[in-house]
């Protein structure tokens, strides 16, 4: 998955997808099959000053919808059962936590994020959207609860929803 440069397009698309102004946007992290933004790298500091530790945003409507209604569905609550009886997963997610943080890190160190990542990692699953943005972002074999989430989706980053 290779993150691409953001253009003037892209900021009005994202503001669209948001129904919001884009902010701080650094890179498109990953794009639907019809080249339309899916998941945007942001600053970890936006421009106003707030720190902002979500690296990985998922902006794409149809996606976002996907993931709340598995997050209402319970599915978090089966992923953090399976983090605590699991080792290797809860491995390779304490892994995918110290990747997001070295990359966020390597942008800029905000010292009101130091050993926060995103989404519950490294011990709970409480954003699904921050880590299937995160596997979206990264590819397969990153995040293994962000991987597992997106398995379960209804909706597929191989089938485009944009409207």
């Amino acid at each position: 998955m290779a993150e691409s440069e953001v253009t003037a397009e892209d900021i009005s698309e994202v503001t669209r997808q948001l129904g919001r102004p884009a902010r701080d946007i650094l890179a498109i992290a990953s794009r639907c099959v019809c080249g339309r933004p899916l998941v945007v790298k942001t600053k970890p500091r936006l421009e106003n000053g707030t720190p902002f530790p979500t690296l990985y945003y998922l902006t794409q409507p149809a996606a976002t919808a996907a993931v709340s209604t598995l997050e209402a569905s319970g599915y978090m609550a089966e992923l953090q059962e399976l983090l605590a009886q699991d080792q290797a997963i809860a491995q390779q997610y304490l892994q995918a936590h110290q990747s997001y943080l070295a990359e966020r890190e390597a942008i800029e160190v905000v010292e009101e994020l130091t050993d926060f990542s995103a989404g519950g990692m490294p011990t709970r699953v409480k954003c699904l959207h921050a880590l299937v943005g995160h596997s979206l972002a990264k590819g397969p074999g990153v995040n293994p609860i962000g991987d597992l989430a997106l398995e379960a989706l209804t909706w597929s980053p191989k089938v485009c929803k944009c409207v």
